[in-house]
């Protein structure tokens, strides 16, 4: 059996060194090298954070250096870390196109960012739909709000598989409450196409260092190239 924090362990051994931040951290921070510096952002405290999530009360989080939107990153400068680790946070991303685009924005030339991504074949995500690129590009050039409904219809739906005559107050709760649901949903393949569009059509910095997959996620490692 894979031992899914081991993986991330060694990769990170070979990929993270220097000074940078880890965006989402929660209860599993990446464990990096001896030597490294770890500043944690979060868009709560980890006080907030048990309030609006009770499922995470009794376990120990990180508290947040940066209080910040992890994917705007808005009080972070550009040009600054020699990586960013965002596990399990992309799918939790209104807009991951301009997340990554920002993940990159606050690197440094030839810093890392470090993605581990769930692979909804293994995961509670396993009934939806993939989000296709077409949706994403859509996403990144209009804003995410034409989306954001439905997608919490689709997770009560197909994740919290709550009765249909509940359906339409569950949604309008987590509405409120601007609950963090995994908005979108990959594959290895789907996950891949979205960054070749980053990368052809955008023209997004980076070389693809290291995709892996470990368990139910795969990992991804981009390296920050000079900006054309």
């Amino acid at each position: 059996m894979v031992d899914v924090y081991q993986v991330r362990k060694e990769l990170a051994v070979q990929y993270i060194s220097g000074e940078g931040i880890e965006v989402g951290a929660l209860h599993a921070p990446l464990e990096v090298p001896e030597g490294t510096k770890v500043h944690y952002v979060d868009r709560m405290s980890a006080t907030d954070l048990r309030k609006q999530y009770p499922e995470l009360s009794a376990v120990n989080l990180v508290d947040p250096d940066i209080v910040d939107d992890g994917e705007k990153l808005s009080k972070i400068q550009d040009n600054v870390w020699d990586f960013v680790i965002a596990n399990h946070m992309i799918e939790h991303c209104q807009n991951p196109i301009d997340a990554i685009q920002n993940f990159l924005r606050v690197l440094k030339e030839g810093g890392i960012l470090y993605m581990g991504v769930p692979d909804k074949r293994h995961t509670f995500d396993l009934d939806r739909p993939l989000t296709d690129l077409d949706h994403l590009v859509q996403d990144y050039q209009e804003g995410p709000e034409w989306s954001k409904q439905d997608h919490y219809q689709e997770y009560v739906c197909l994740v919290d598989k709550v009765p249909e005559e509940q359906v339409a107050a569950r949604v309008q709760l987590l509405l409120n409450m601007d609950y963090s649901i995994h908005f979108h949903v990959w594959k290895p393949d789907s996950f891949l196409e979205m960054l070749s569009y980053c990368q052809g059509k955008l023209g997004f910095p980076f070389t693809l260092e290291k995709f892996q997959e470990n368990d139910f996620e795969f990992i991804c490692i981009l390296k920050k190239t000079q900006n054309p």
